[in-house]
């Protein structure tokens, strides 16, 4: 057996053993860190594989981002263990039978891979590196398909923005659309006042003559 494949078979237990611990963990902060120990395996089997901007993809965005907020999300929480598992027991059967479904489409497509083993690896892959190459073919040949994924995932950024978001009574708030079309005569007001000098000579005058008088 070569040292690959017995990495494989290594990698491939660890992620087994923690995707188990994901759902049966009764903590969920014990079962986030178990998804993240997955996550790292199956990030070492698509370097196994040759695929590395996968297995940077996934720990850069699942690790570092998404699982990282996971946390943070369920240690702010007050979570009532309970309630999360009252009706376990109703939903297995149709959770296990996806889980079989699931199961069955991968040993079929796991079994057409090792049976019949398709090794169209193009040449440019081999001398300019998969990431590389994978830039070129998105930026290339799938140019439109990727701005409208991008495009997709924008709009469900702001979608996501727009309904958690929620007004505070005591914050302050302004209507972007209003503060647009507010025009300069609207906020500024010129009021033409007499000059202060005038007033002051004649203060001054005044005080004077006053001072005469009673002398």
């Amino acid at each position: 057996m070569e040292f690959t494949t017995a990495l494989f078979y290594v990698f491939s237990a660890i992620m087994l053993v923690a995707a188990i611990q994901v759902i049966s963990a009764r903590s969920p902060v014990h079962a986030a860190l178990f998804l993240v120990l997955a996550f790292f395996n199956a990030a070492g089997i698509w370097m196994l594989l040759k695929a590395e901007f996968l297995a940077i993809v996934l720990v850069l965005v699942y690790v570092g981002a998404v699982m990282v907020l996971f946390l943070f999300v369920v240690m702010m929480l007050d979570i009532n263990l309970d309630k999360l598992r009252e009706g376990f027991w109703s939903h297995f059967p149709l959770a296990a039978a996806v889980g079989v479904i699931v199961i069955l489409e991968m040993i079929a497509i796991l079994l057409r891979g090792f049976l019949r083993p398709d090794n169209h690896v193009p040449a440019a892959a081999d001398k300019i590196g998969n990431t590389k190459y994978l830039g070129l073919e998105i930026f290339h040949k799938y140019q439109y398909a990727f701005e409208v994924a991008a495009a997709i995932l924008l709009l469900a950024i702001v979608a996501a923005v727009a309904l958690t978001l929620r007004r505070r009574k005591d914050s302050k708030y302004f209507d972007p659309a209003a503060a647009v079309k507010v025009k300069s005569t609207d906020r500024v007001r010129i009021v033409k006042m007499k000059a202060e000098s005038d007033r002051v000579d004649n203060n001054e005058t005044a005080t004077a003559a006053t001072v005469k008088q009673e002398g």
